[in-house]
């Protein structure tokens, strides 16, 4: 039988532009493997990533409503597969990898806490003093650390570009170029020790389209699940210049059409839109930049993925508009807010016994001292789904929330 190879599977797809990585020239891995015959190592990274319980995990975890909402509001498994559609999306049309970029946007919310950011509150205040908590922190431990299926090392033992796109794909986390709003986060700079990612330069396209996509996702789908919710109102997407002007739109050229096609079509266009002046703005910036490689994207001082100064205002319009009408709304905060004392509980609970934790956390637990034993319960606590907090904490407390 002839070997079956990935030149000769085509699975390099059209030739990749000058900037964008390419898997022929990955840094590796931190334990060294050997390499696919018939994936990519960005393919690979991108099975792994799958395959994890992280990933699975992620159908049961909020991403703004929780599940007891109804079955049609976004979880963070579906929020990461919209993601992962928008940024492949880019990376076509820029000529980007695209397995690269869709392994970043499949991973970049593994260390999210269940019921979304009410969850990320609590255990940021648990763990004051004690390391702090940072979701992009805890994606990273997950995928190192956290994840055991492999005979030969811990984690997912991904290629240097996915680490590197999953830690910087919001920008540098060290140097000049770094948000001085945000420290380092202690698990970034222990791995960072460990196995360099080059914290003070940029990452590559593949993870700033993977960053993008992100954005535009939520700020579409979040004001689908507002309207579903009941709310916001359709008539409220006109105070706002991008949704407004598409539901005028869509109202001339669809006179009568019933409110649930009328809000679908708002969401496609509100996508559309987004994406083409995407595609366009890093079009220009790329040319204008004269990037020729992937360490020119890393040196180029700037991100270049990224939307034109207009759609950059309307969408930070579009976030102001679901602050004040979806995120703070008091239904929202009023079960998020129970949200929030869920965690807490059982933070509280693990540390001062940390037998109550299940099999394979509570083992050596007790032996640990105090910084590590609430890092560990915070690895714990933050793996978990929303249902499976609500039933720990049923199993732990005499009354429990029914968070409605």
């Amino acid at each position: 039988m002839a070997e079956v190879t990935i030149g000769a599977l085509g699975l390099g797809r059209e030739p990749l532009a000058p900037f964008a990585c390419d898997f022929r020239r990955s840094r590796g891995r931190l334990v060294p493997e050997p390499e696919s015959p018939t994936r990519t190592a960005f393919q690979r990274d991108r099975d792994r990533i799958v395959h994890s319980s992280a990933f699975r995990r992620l159908k049961h975890k909020t991403q703004v409503f929780i599940a007891y909402e109804g079955d049609h509001y976004r979880t963070r498994l579906t929020h990461t597969i919209e993601v992962s559609q928008i940024a492949r999306a880019f990376a076509r049309a820029l000529r980007l990898d695209e397995d690269l970029t869709e392994a970043i946007a499949l991973v970049h919310d593994f260390g999210h806490t269940p019921f979304g950011h009410a969850g990320e509150r609590a255990l940021e205040r648990c763990m004051d003093g004690a390391g702090g908590f940072d979701h992009n922190a805890q994606s990273l431990r997950i995928v190192t650390a956290l994840e055991r299926r492999y005979a030969a090392f811990d984690g997912l033992n991904l290629a240097f570009e996915t680490l590197e796109g999953l830690v910087k794909h919001n920008g540098p986390l060290a140097g000049p170029h770094a948000d001085p709003a945000h420290g380092l986060p202690r698990p970034i700079a222990d791995f960072d020790a460990l196995f360099p990612l080059g914290l003070d330069r940029f990452a590559s396209l593949e993870a700033q389209a993977a960053a993008i996509s992100d954005d535009i996702a939520y700020n579409t789908h979040d004001l689908d699940d507002g309207l579903r919710a009941g709310l916001i109102g359709i008539e409220d997407l006109e105070a706002l210049d991008l949704a407004g002007s598409i539901l005028r739109e869509v109202r001339a050229r669809y006179p009568g059409l019933d409110a649930s096609r009328t809000i679908h079509e708002i969401m496609r266009r509100h996508i559309t839109a987004m994406v083409e002046d995407v595609i366009a703005t890093s079009g220009a910036a790329i040319a204008a930049s004269g990037v020729r490689s992937i360490e020119d994207v890393r040196d180029a001082g700037r991100t270049l993925i990224d939307v034109s100064p207009a759609m950059r205002e309307a969408i930070a319009q579009t976030r102001r508009f679901l602050f004040a009408n979806v995120y703070r709304a008091p239904r929202v905060m009023a079960v998020m807010g129970q949200a929030e004392q869920v965690v807490e509980d059982l933070f509280a609970v693990y540390v001062s016994n940390p037998q109550k934790m299940g099999a394979g956390w509570r083992d050596d637990a007790p032996a640990m001292d105090g910084l590590r034993l609430k890092r560990r319960v915070a690895d714990y606590l933050s793996g978990m789904t929303d249902t499976y907090a609500l039933a720990e904490h049923r199993r732990l407390f005499d009354v429990s929330p029914e968070l409605r």
